[in-house]
């Protein structure tokens, strides 16, 4: 049960979500293993960094070919070789990652750095570095390393406006599949708004971008770029049966890491919203038991205690009705609408709390309860640790 508000299910076909974990690299005597700020700009540590967005002149943001996106990026996209302690053996293992400022900050998988002993980062012309973890995420899989090196060296890529893609857009991906650097793919975005479980932490990224552009192990941590050389998301994980690549690939959109990164690199963590609800969408047959006219909204479940859900007087389901053979939770507050936006299942209120909500700030749900509808104003409180 996602811990944000949603019961996460097997995938049919036995079909799962893995992480990109990098490629690894094992000793020949190891035994192998089986959105953007109005005027375009952020700031981290006082200094700006350029986020396209709609002040950019149309006419500097034609489109450019799989070529020339290539050719302006590779010198953005680094090479990241961690170094782990497993079991008293050495290993290392290979992922991507790319050049956020000219501060050194590089962006990367938190899944690609976790438990490394040390971070070696290698430019396109193969000159390394040693880097050091500045901040990172395990909520959005986002991490942030940092490598002195002069200036020079350095190309950070432009970060674009994720909530402008559609599908069917064109769409590349540059990074290190099974350690083979500075590799292209080109595909589309085959749909948005995903929500993707975190595996081991209960909760789920919201408002995914899924695409069909070949990424596998050793791309986690590089750019999804958009035809005009954005970057538009983090390639992250795929859908697979085999964990290779198999048409259905997942990065986290480029809002997302506007949001999270320059907080990554001034406080070395961020905080997320939490309201303290699971539960599950309501569906035909949930409906229909309910006495709805609609198949929609977000039945509650469980309300944790103590979360800004209990303290706003939310109620979760108190009975289960069982109808040939499966159990339906009956009781429960049904959420609505978030903020005066329908809630069709909980993919809308976690892409809702992402995009627009921080601790601290009010929400506002309308709930069906016992027939009537009524208005709760929570106070998001930071969400717990997972562990």
């Amino acid at each position: 049960m996602d811990k944000s508000g949603v019961i996460v299910g097997s995938l049919l076909g036995a079909t799962v979500v893995v992480l990109l974990f990098a490629f690894v690299l094992m000793p020949p005597t190891a035994i192998q293993r089986p959105d953007v700020p109005p005027n375009g700009l952020i700031t981290t540590n006082g200094h700006s960094v350029n986020i396209v967005g709609e002040t950019t002149p149309i006419f500097e943001r034609k489109n450019l070919s799989l070529m020339e996106i290539f050719e302006r990026s590779e010198a953005g996209v680094v090479r990241v070789t961690v170094q782990r302690i497993i079991q008293v053996l050495d290993t290392s293992s290979v992922g991507s990652g790319f050049v956020f400022d000219n501060n050194g900050h590089i962006i990367t998988n938190t899944h690609v750095i976790e438990g490394a002993e040390k971070i070696v980062v290698t430019f396109l012309d193969g000159r390394s570095y040693n880097a050091k973890l500045v901040g990172k995420d395990p909520f959005t899989d986002i991490s942030v390393i940092k490598v002195d090196v002069d200036e020079t060296l350095l190309r950070p890529l432009p970060i674009g406006n994720s909530s402008k893609l559609r599908v069917g857009e064109q769409i590349a991906a540059i990074g290190n599949p099974f350690g083979l650097s500075g590799s292209m793919t080109a595909g589309i975005v085959s749909q948005l708004g995903r929500l993707l479980p975190v595996q081991d932490s209960g909760f789920s990224i919201p408002d995914v971008i899924q695409t069909d552009a070949a990424i596998n192990p050793g791309n986690s941590g590089g750019p999804l770029l958009n035809m005009r050389g954005e970057v538009i998301g983090i390639n992250t994980a795929i859908q697979s049966r085999t964990g290779e690549f198999a048409g259905v690939g997942f990065a986290i959109p480029s809002r997302t890491v506007s949001k999270i990164v320059p907080t990554l690199i001034q406080d070395g963590k961020f905080n997320h919203p939490w309201l303290g609800i699971s539960g599950r969408n309501i569906d035909p047959d949930l409906a229909k038991i309910l006495g709805l006219v609609d198949a929609r909204g977000f039945l509650i479940v469980v309300v944790v205690d103590n979360s800004p859900a209990s303290k706003a007087g939310l109620h979760g389901s108190i009975d289960v009705k069982e109808i040939e053979g499966i159990n339906y939770p009956l009781g429960g507050d049904i959420i609505l609408s978030v903020d005066g936006k329908e809630v069709r299942q909980i993919d809308d209120i976690l892409i809702h709390l992402q995009r627009e909500k921080s601790v601290g700030d009010e929400i506002v749900l309308e709930v069906l309860r016992d027939g009537r509808i009524t208005s709760f104003v929570l106070i998001l409180e930071e969400r717990p640790n997972s562990n």
